[in-house]
């Protein structure tokens, strides 16, 4: 456990008047994360607040196994795949890109994947040595979204000008989703314009977070999602302690409030907002 990290979980929030999907959520992660919380109970514990139903994203090769095997094995899981703009560089470092590419294309294919994703560019973790690799492999990942017609995931740290860059130069996939997204208005506009939706985490109830609050109000309903990113990103109150998919409701009612919405109006265009980006149909936890 991280010095200065709870492991205490926080307790359930009251449930949603009209369910949610949780469009990112790293359900492997949280299972081992400060004492884990296991899969079922996870799903069980999201479904009793409004939340049947996750998109479980596999960033790397092991996670993205696990992402098809539980969208398999567990009723209201989807899943994404893709090599996390981190991944790649170490990858390829390795000398094992290629056959990652492989492997990831292989996965992508099959039809409880929805997603590719996460990719994109991470300047905040990766130096001006893996640049180019990021920016090879995001391309890669755009064009493998095209070509088997998957939503594509964007992770974007600190790369605000060159993810629109290189989506404009490969041309971006139908839908596409600025996942746990972290700019300004300003930015949000540039996103929205070139069809993006946008995905607000934890990090919206954050106080020091005024921009991003800035960039919810500009973004229409019909283009709004919601996710957790668990175990990351848990919201106020409860920052620092694990997240998990239980607490959106946190999360969806400081949006509502922030944005002056009915709670009830608001569920109900993120879940019909979160169906259009990643396809509807799947059933929910406990159908």
């Amino acid at each position: 456990m991280s010095a200065g990290r709870s492991a205490e979980r926080p307790p359930a929030p009251e449930p949603l008047p009209v369910p949610v999907v949780d469009n990112h959520c790293h359900l492997d992660i949280a299972a081992e994360f400060d004492g884990g919380l296991p899969v079922e109970r996870a799903l069980a514990e999201a479904a009793a607040v409004g939340v049947p139903r996750i998109v479980q994203i596999g960033c790397d090769l092991p996670g993205a196994r696990f992402a098809v095997e539980a969208a398999h094995r567990h009723a209201g899981v989807v899943a994404g795949v893709a090599l996390h703009p981190n991944e790649a560089p170490r990858l390829a470092a390795r000398g094992e890109l290629e056959a990652a590419y492989a492997e990831i294309e292989r996965l992508a294919a099959d039809p409880a994947v929805r997603a590719v994703g996460e990719t994109g560019l991470d300047y905040f973790r990766t130096g001006e040595e893996g640049r180019a690799t990021q920016h090879a492999s995001f391309r890669w990942h755009i064009d493998l979204a095209k070509r088997l017609d998957r939503t594509l995931v964007i992770h974007d740290r600190d790369s605000h000008d060159d993810v629109l860059r290189i989506l404009a130069e490969e041309g971006a996939p139908e839908r596409w989703v600025m996942h746990c997204f972290s700019g300004d208005a300003a930015f949000a506009r540039r996103c929205l314009d070139a069809g993006a939706y946008l995905s607000f985490a934890g990090t919206v109830t954050f106080t020091n977070a005024a921009p991003l609050r800035e960039a919810l109000l500009v973004t229409p309903r019909d283009r709004l999602l919601v996710e957790t990113d668990a175990p990351y990103l848990t919201p106020t109150p409860w920052r620092g302690r694990p997240n998990a998919s239980y607490l959106i409701p946190t999360t969806v009612r400081a949006m509502a409030a922030e944005r002056g919405d009915d709670l009830a109006a608001l569920c109900a265009s993120i879940a019909a907002a979160t169906d259009e980006a990643f396809g509807g149909g799947w059933e929910p936890w406990g159908a």
